[in-house]
C-alpha cells in the first residue's frame, strides 16, 4: 500500500508501482462521464477463483542487467515472501539468490563489474532498511549495520568504482549522502545534511549536488551545491506556488535536468546550465511528467508521464531527439525500464489490468523482445478477471472527479452487485490502471469496484492536488459520498448495498466515511489507517523531519490546530460509529503505529457495533508476506459477505 503522507506529485507516485503505457502515444482520449460507455462492459459468466488460487499468482518488482548483460535481476515473491532472483536474458528458468523465510528481501542491482548483487531488507516491516551485499558464492554481507537507523542506495558512481548511499545514522533526522568504494566498501561522505534537506541527484564528476527543500506538498525549491567550496546557490527562485524537484545530471556534468510546474497545472522538464545559469526547456506534455534519466553514457534518456491513471513512457536518443518505438505486446502497459550498460537492451515490466507484472528484455537492434516471467497462475482464466476504467462524474460542487471502475462479468441490470468505494493512499496518491490482486479477487466474487481518486489526488494538476489542502474529512469526503452516487446509477450497482474500503490515507477515508457519514455506507474495511491525526502527526518517522511542515501544511499543525485535528479525527467521535467495521494492521507499522486501529476498535465496541479485528505482528505499512495477504483478502471477502452482500430483500445474490 502507498504511505499515507506524499511530498509532491512526483513523490506520491514514486510510492506506488508505476504503469508505463507504450512509448510513442498518442495524445489521451477523453474518458466516459457517465453510464453510456460503462454499460457496455462484458457480461459473460466469470468463473469464481479461490484465495488460494490468487494467491498463487507471483507477484515481482525491479530490474538490473549484470555486467556482461546475460542476466537480469529482479524480486519475486513466488516463495511467499519477496526474495531476489536472476534470469537469462534469452529466457529459461530463472534463479533464487536470496532465501529468507522472515524478512522481505528486495534486488538492487548487480555490480557493474561483476557477479555480485545489491540488496535490501527491513526487520517485520520496520522500514529501517539496510543494504546487503552477496557474493557468487552466497554469502551475505550488511554493509550498513546498526540497530537504529535506514540506509537506502542512491546509485552508482559515473566510474563504477563506487556507489552512493544515504542513511540517517549520524542524525535520525536527516540523511547523509556517502561514497561507498565497490571493493572494500569504505566510505567517504560527500554531504552533511544539517538544514533537512533531500538530496536529489550528485553530478558524474562528483563536483556538484542537487538537494530539495520542501517548503509545502506543493511548493519546493532545489540548491545546487559545489562540494569542493561549499557554496550552495539557489537555482529555482519563483513567484507564487510551484514544485522544483532536480531529476538528474546529465553524463557530462554539464547541466542539472529538473522537474516544475512553475507557471503551469503540469509539471515539465527543464535543464539548467551549470557553466551560464541558463534555464531551459526541455519536454513538456497534458499531463505531470513524473521523471526523467539517463543511460549510463547518455545516448538516451527515459520520460515518464502520468496521463490519467496510467504513464506513458518515453525512450529519447538524445544525438537525434527522436523517441525509439518500444515493442508492441498485448493491451497493457511498461514500468520499470533498465536500460543495459551497452545501451542496446532494455529490461522492462509489462503488466495490464488482468495479468500482473511480466519481466521482459527488449534488444533495440534486433527489435526482439523475450518474455522472461509467466506470473498469473495457470489456474486462473484471464478472461475470467476483468479489465479497469476511467470513468468521471461531478461532485457536489461541480468539481469533476476521476475513477478506476471494475464491473464483475456477472453483474447485470437483472443482477445486481453490490459495491465497493475504494480510496487510496496518501493524501496526495493515486487510483491507477493496472493489476490489483485484492480488487481483481473481490471483483471475481461479484463486488463492483470504484477506485476513486478524489480532490488532492496526484495526476490531475496542481489546482486538484492541493484542493484537499486543510480540509480533509470534509470536502475530499464528500467526494466520497457523491461517488456512492454515481455507483447507484449504473443500472448494474445495488445502491442500497454500498462500502467504503482503503489502506493508509484510505483507510482514515473509511472511518471518516463512518463517522461524519452515518448511514451512507453499509460497511468499512480499514486496512492500516489513521484515526488520531494528533499522535499521528506527533510520531511520524524521525527521517521525515525533512517534511514534517509540509505534512503540517497539508493536513494540520498539532501544536496549534489542536481542535481542528481533533475534529477530523474519528477515534474522538467513535460513538457515531453504526455500521459493521474491518479493521487491519501490521504490528509493526511506523506511519500508522498499532495503537491507531487498537483503539479505534475498542472504541467503536463500545457502541456493540460488529468490529472485526486483524493483527499481523510480522507487517508493517502493507503486505510483504503472501500468508498474511492471503488472510486479510480471505477475511475482507467473508466480513463483506456477511454484512454487504445480502440485500435488504430478497435473496443472497
Amino acid at each position: 500500500m502507498p504511505s499515507w503522507f506524499t511530498v509532491s506529485r512526483a513523490m506520491a507516485l514514486a510510492t506506488l508501482v508505476p504503469t508505463l503505457a507504450l512509448a510513442n502515444p498518442a495524445a489521451p482520449k477523453a474518458a466516459a462521464s457517465g453510464k453510456a460507455r460503462v454499460e457496455r462492459a462484458s457480461t459473460r459468466p466469470s468463473k469464481h477463483y479461490t484465495i488460494q488460487q490468487f494467491m498463487k499468482t507471483t507477484l515481482i518488482r525491479g530490474a538490473s542487467f549484470s555486467f556482461d548483460e546475460q542476466r537480469v535481476l529482479y524480486s519475486s515473491n513466488q516463495t511467499g515472501i519477496y526474495n531476489v532472483f536472476s534470469a537469462p536474458v534469452k529466457g529459461g528458468k530463472p534463479t533464487q539468490l536470496t532465501r529468507s523465510t522472515t524478512d522481505s528481501t528486495f534486488a538492487v542491482s548487480y555490480f557493474p563489474q561483476d557477479d555480485r548483487i545489491l540488496f535490501t531488507r527491513d526487520q517485520g516491516g520496520n522500514e529501517q532498511h539496510h543494504l546487503y551485499v552477496r557474493t557468487p558464492d552466497g554469502k551475505e554481507k550488511d554493509i550498513t549495520p546498526g540497530d537504529k537507523h535506514r540506509a537506502v542506495f542512491f546509485g552508482w558512481s559515473q566510474d563504477e568504482a563506487g556507489f552512493y548511499v544515504l542513511t540517517n545514522e549520524r542524525d535520525e533526522r536527516f540523511m547523509d549522502l556517502y561514497r561507498y568504494d565497490a571493493k572494500s566498501f569504505e566510505r567517504t561522505r560527500l554531504y552533511q545534511n544539517e538544514d533537512g534537506l533531500d538530496v536529489g541527484a550528485v553530478s558524474a564528476d562528483e563536483k556538484w549536488i542537487a538537494v530539495e527543500k520542501t517548503n509545502t506538498t506543493a511548493d519546493s525549491d532545489v540548491y545546487l551545491l559545489n562540494l569542493a567550496t561549499k557554496e550552495r546557490k539557489h537555482i529555482s527562485q519563483h513567484q507564487g506556488t510551484a514544485t522544483w524537484s532536480p531529476a538528474e545530471f546529465d553524463t557530462t556534468s554539464t547541466a542539472l535536468y529538473l522537474i516544475t510546474d512553475e507557471g503551469s497545472e503540469f509539471t515539465r522538464v527543464v535543464r539548467y546550465v551549470l557553466a551560464t545559469g541558463k534555464m531551459e526547456e526541455v519536454e513538456k506534455t497534458d499531463w505531470d511528467v513524473m521523471y526523467t534519466y539517463f543511460s549510463r553514457n547518455g545516448a538516451l534518456r527515459v520520460t515518464g508521464i502520468n496521463a490519467d491513471a496510467s504513464t506513458l513512457i518515453r525512450v529519447q536518443d538524445t544525438k537525434t531527439g527522436k523517441q525509439l518505438e518500444l515493442p508492441r505486446l498485448p493491451e497493457g502497459d511498461i514500468t520499470s525500464v533498465s536500460i543495459g550498460r551497452g545501451e542496446k537492451r532494455l529490461a522492462f515490466h509489462h503488466r495490464g489490468d488482468r495479468s500482473p507484472n511480466n519481466l521482459y528484455v527488449f534488444d533495440l537492434t534486433t527489435k526482439k523482445a523475450t518474455r522472461l516471467t509467466d506470473n498469473l497462475t495457470t489456474e486462473i482464466d484471464a478472461k475470467d478477471l476483468v479489465d479497469a476504467e476511467v470513468v468521471r462524474f461531478k461532485s457536489f460542487d461541480g468539481l469533476e472527479i476521476p475513477n478506476i471502475l471494475f464491473k464483475p462479468h456477472q453483474a447485470t441490470a437483472q443482477t445486481r452487485a453490490p459495491a465497493l468505494i475504494w480510496v487510496h493512499g496518501g493524501p496526495g496518491g493515486q487510483s491507477r490502471k493496472g493489476y490489483n490482486p485484492m480488487i481483481q479477487y473481490l471483483v471475481n466474487h461479484g463486488y463492483v469496484v470504484l477506485a476513486i481518486n478524489n480532490r488532492g489526488s496526484s495526476g490531475y494538476g496542481k489546482t486538484f492536488y492541493t484542493a484537499d489542502d486543510q480540509k480533509h474529512g470534509k470536502e475530499p469526503l464528500l467526494d466520497c459520498v457523491e461517488a456512492k452516487k454515481y455507483l447507484a446509477s449504473l443500472p448494474y450497482v445495488d445502491g442500497e448495498r454500498v462500502g467504503i474500503i482503503g489502506g493508509s490515507y484510505g483507510g482514515y477515508m473509511t472511518l471518516a466515511a463512518l463517522t461524519y457519514h452515518p448511514g451512507v455506507f453499509n460497511v468499512g474495511v480499514d486496512i492500516f489507517g489513521v484515526s488520531n491525526w494528533l499522535r499521528t502527526l506527533k510520531s511520524m518517522p524521525a527521517h521525515w523531519e525533512s517534511r514534517r511542515q509540509a505534512l503540517y501544511q497539508e493536513v494540520g499543525n498539532p501544536e496549534t490546530q489542536e481542535a481542528m485535528l481533533r475534529e477530523i479525527s474519528p477515534l474522538f467521535h467513535a460513538e457515531k460509529i453504526r455500521q459493521p467495521l474491518l479493521v487491519i494492521q501490521g504490528a509493526n507499522d511506523p506511519r500508522v503505529l498499532q495503537a491507531e486501529s487498537d483503539e479505534i476498535v475498542q472504541a467503536v465496541r463500545k457502541s456493540k457495533v460488529p468490529v472485526e479485528y486483524v493483527l499481523f505482528p510480522d507487517e508493517g505499512h502493507g503486505f510483504t508476506k503472501k500468508k498474511n495477504e492471503e488472510e486479510a483478502y480471505s477475511r475482507t471477502r467473508a466480513f463483506l459477505d456477511q454484512y454487504l452482500k445480502k440485500p435488504a430483500n430478497g435473496p443472497t445474490n
